[in-house]
């Protein structure tokens, strides 16, 4: 299979470097205290890197180099990199990559260091075009859980541009893999699934809030006494949060972070941390699974492969969760950030 022309050939690599982090993690956690892996490694422009993130940085640019470069060239982009991206192999010039890969080593790492919930290595696979390269160009992304130490099972899905979607679930003390078929939920409605606005994070989460119970009130009335009309799972990873629209668990997700700045420079507070290309450079499993994923005006995401972007973006199960939740959203947002 020829490396200039078919991102295909990477999906047997990537595979074999995420389960690497992810048994890595794992390892790590189950000798290390709770405090040891949440301990602050170092501060960064666009989140803080934890101890636990560590584990992950050093196998990521090793690997890459002996295992990928050393085939064909590429720009490598993920954080604790040299301005958040490196050519390999060292000296080449970036120009003559012929891959951009961005990576998410851990993405969720405050869940995982805590031992709440599973932690996610992301990666997305783009044709070099540039510094324009976007998110609409990545051809090849896959994904693997990072379980939690109690966990003897992982998910890893993977999509290439236009062939759907695969996935496995992997035990991790036998090394049995084994198929699993996922599917976004086919219910047209999101009375009594999971739906919501994200806002697990400080920083106008009471606007956040507003926005969500608007639109859940527009779409399903009043809420009736002794009764939940929907519920929502505020989970700190974007890479699990498109796990949970793709596996049918999640109806509608929307983060609307980047939207909140206005509002937080009306009370002279900085916007704090929103999601990055990297937390959605697997969209495209998600979008082959059938999931509808846009930006706020209904369009296809196409942040720039690059650190510091913040991306809002929106996720629904199916065309008629859109026709539901779209038209309400987009009058909320006017009512409650653009006025």
């Amino acid at each position: 299979m020829n490396s200039s022309t078919d991102a295909s050939w990477l999906l047997g690599p990537l595979k074999r470097l995420q389960e690497q982090i992810s048994l890595a993690v794992v390892a790590a956690c189950e000798k290390s205290s709770l405090e040891d892996m949440s301990a602050i490694a170092r501060e960064e422009e666009g989140d803080t890197i934890y101890a636990v993130d560590r584990v992950s940085e050093e196998l990521l640019l090793e690997f890459c180099e002996k295992e990928i470069a050393s085939v064909t060239p590429i720009v490598l982009i993920a954080e604790g990199l040299p301005h958040g991206k490196i050519v390999l192999p060292h000296g080449a010039d970036e120009s003559s990559a012929v891959w951009r890969i961005i990576v998410d080593p851990i993405d969720g790492t405050r869940g995982l260091m805590y031992q709440k919930r599973s932690g996610w290595v992301l990666t997305g696979v783009a044709p070099n075009r540039g510094p324009g390269t976007n998110l609409a160009d990545i051809e090849l992304a896959l994904q693997t859980e990072i379980p939690l130490v109690k966990q003897h099972l992982f998910d890893v899905a993977w999509a290439v541009q236009g062939e759907g979607i695969q996935a496995e679930r992997v035990n991790r003390l036998t090394g049995e893999h084994s198929s699993l078929h996922l599917r976004p939920s086919q219910t047209p409605t999101i009375a009594h699934g999971y739906a919501g606005i994200v806002r697990f994070f400080p920083g106008a989460r009471e606007v956040l809030a507003e926005i969500d119970e608007e639109i859940v009130r527009g779409a399903l009335g009043p809420v009736q006494e002794g009764k939940a009309h929907c519920f929502e799972d505020q989970y700190a990873s974007t890479g699990g949060q498109l796990y949970e629209l793709m596996s049918g668990h999640d109806r509608f997700i929307a983060d609307l972070r980047p939207l909140m700045e206005p509002v937080m420079r009306r009370r002279g507070l900085a916007l704090g941390i929103c999601c990055h290309p990297y937390d959605l450079c697997t969209e495209l499993i998600a979008r082959e699974a059938g999931v509808i994923v846009t930006d706020v005006d209904g369009k296809p995401l196409r942040a720039l492969l690059e650190l510091e972007p913040d991306v809002a973006w929106i996720g629904y199960a199916n065309q008629q969760i859109r026709t539901q939740i779209e038209p309400l959203l987009k009058k909320t947002i006017k009512l409650k950030v653009e006025s």
